[in-house]
C-alpha cells in the first residue's frame, strides 16, 4: 500500500493557490505512486509530462441544462475514482474540497475501505449560505477521516460546523523557497515599466476580485503621493475587476501610476516581488467570500518583502501583524493608507519585517516541509479510521 489517490478539480498548470498547493505537495509526497484525477485544462499535456505523479485528466465541465449542473462531473469523477481505487491499494484518498471531490472520495473510500482526507480552504465554508449545498458539504466534512484546514480561521469554522476536533489537521500551504528568493531582479519592474530608479513600487498579485482589496490600494495612492512618496502601483493578475481598476485609475488621474500586468509567467513572478518595496493585498470579507489563507503573502516573504494584509479571513496565519507585515482593516481606506505610508516611509522597519518574514518562510513553509506534514497524517489517521469509520 503506497501512494495517494488525489481527486481535485484544481491542479497545475491552472493558477491559484489550491492548484499550486496540490501540484507541489504531490510532486514531493510519494510522487511516483500517486494518481491524480483532475480536470482537463489548456496546457495540461506539457505540464503533466514534467510532473512526477501519474496525472489523469477528465472532462469535468459543468453542464448548464443539467440539474444540478455538476451532475455529470460527479458521475465521471466517481466512475474513474472507483476504477482507480479498485485496481490497487493506496495509503489514502485525498480530496481537494468537500464538494464535489470530497463527497465522491467518501463514497469511494467507504466502498473500497480507504481512509479519506478532505482539504478545507475557508472561503467555501462561508460562501455557500445555509442551503442544501452547505448541508451536503457539512455532512461530507463531518464524515471524513481527516479534514486538512489551511489556516487557524478555517479550523475554527470547521469546529463551528461540528467537525470533531480529533479529525481536523492544521497544515498551512507553502512556498517554493528556491524559486521565490531575495536578490536583485533579473527583469526589474523599474526598467520594464520605464520608471525612475527612485520610484517606490507597491505590488499586488492574484486574481482580480473585489475581496482582495486592490481597489482600496489604488484609492490610497493620492494621499501617498501628497505625502511626498514617489509611489507606483503594479498589479499582476487577471479577473472580473480588471477593467474597473483601469477606469478607477483614469478617474483618479493615476493612469501613469497604475500598471496592470495580466500575462506574467510563473518564472517571472519572483522578479516582480524583488522589484517592489511592499506587497499589498488588504483583503475583506464580502458576504462570506473571504481569503482563506493567501499564499501570495508567503511568496512575498520568501523574497524578503513585507506584506500589508487585511484582517478578514485566514490571513493571520500567513502574515504576523507587526512581525512579518501589517494587518489592517481592509474596509478602511484610512487604515490601508496609513499602513502603506508607514511601510514606504520607514525603510528600516519594512526591511526588518521582510527579514523576519523570510526567516519564517524558510523555516516553516517550504513545500518539502508541507509534504512531510501531509505524509505524517497517514500513520496517525489509521487507528482513527478503523475506530470511527461510519457507514454511509
Amino acid at each position: 500500500m503506497s501512494g495517494y489517490l488525489v481527486l481535485t478539480e484544481l491542479f497545475g498548470p491552472s493558477r491559484g493557490g489550491t492548484a499550486v498547493w496540490f501540484a507541489e505537495v504531490y510532486a514531493r509526497l510519494d510522487a511516483p505512486n500517486n494518481v491524480i484525477l483532475t480536470a482537463e485544462v489548456p496546457g495540461d499535456l506539457a505540464f503533466d509530462a514534467g510532473h512526477p505523479a501519474q496525472v489523469r485528466r477528465l472532462a469535468l465541465a459543468r453542464v448548464p441544462w443539467l440539474r444540478p449542473e455538476s451532475l455529470l462531473m460527479y458521475g465521471r469523477l466517481l466512475w474513474h475514482a472507483l476504477w482507480a481505487a479498485g485496481r490497487r491499494r493506496y495509503t489514502a484518498i485525498h480530496a481537494g474540497r468537500a464538494l464535489p471531490e470530497g463527497l465522491v472520495a467518501l463514497i469511494v473510500g467507504r466502498l473500497t475501505q480507504h481512509p479519506v482526507f478532505i482539504y478545507a480552504h475557508g472561503e467555501e465554508l462561508t460562501g455557500w449560505g445555509q442551503g442544501y449545498k452547505f448541508r451536503a458539504m457539512r455532512w461530507t466534512l463531518r464524515h471524513a477521516d481527516r479534514v486538512i484546514a489551511n489556516s487557524d480561521r478555517t479550523r475554527d469554522l470547521l469546529l463551528a460546523m461540528g467537525v470533531a476536533p480529533a479529525r481536523i489537521a492544521l497544515i498551512y500551504p507553502g512556498v517554493d523557497c528556491d524559486h521565490f528568493s531575495p536578490g536583485p531582479a533579473g527583469i526589474d519592474l523599474h526598467q520594464a515599466l520605464k520608471l525612475p530608479p527612485t520610484a517606490r513600487i507597491v505590488l499586488s498579485v492574484g486574481r482580480l476580485q473585489r475581496r482582495k482589496g486592490f481597489g482600496t490600494v489604488l484609492a490610497a495612492l493620492p494621499a501617498l503621493l501628497a505625502a511626498g512618496l514617489d509611489v507606483h502601483y503594479v498589479v499582476v493578475g487577471s479577473g472580473e475587476v480588471g477593467a474597473e481598476l483601469l477606469a478607477s485609475a483614469a478617474a483618479l488621474g493615476l493612469k501613469s501610476r497604475f500598471h496592470l500586468l495580466q500575462h506574467v509567467r510563473t518564472a517571472e513572478l519572483p522578479d516582480c516581488y524583488r522589484s517592489c518595496e511592499v506587497f499589498a493585498m488588504p483583503n475583506v470579507d464580502l458576504n462570506g467570500d473571504m481569503e482563506g489563507f493567501g499564499m501570495v503573502y508567503l511568496e512575498a516573504a520568501a523574497c524578503g518583502k513585507p506584506s500589508l494584509a487585511g484582517t478578514a479571513g485566514g490571513t493571520g496565519s500567513a502574515v504576523i501583524d507587526g512581525q512579518t507585515g501589517l494587518r489592517v482593516d481592509g474596509d478602511s481606506l484610512a487604515a490601508v493608507t496609513a499602513g502603506l505610508r508607514r511601510l514606504l516611509s520607514e525603510p528600516e522597519y519594512a526591511a526588518d519585517l521582510g527579514a523576519r518574514g523570510l526567516a519564517r518562510a524558510r523555516a516553516s513553509f517550504d513545500w518539502s516541509r508541507v509534504a512531510a506534514l501531509t505524509g505524517a497524517l497517514a500513520a496517525a489517521t489509521a487507528p482513527l479510521h478503523r475506530a470511527q469509520e461510519q457507514p454511509l
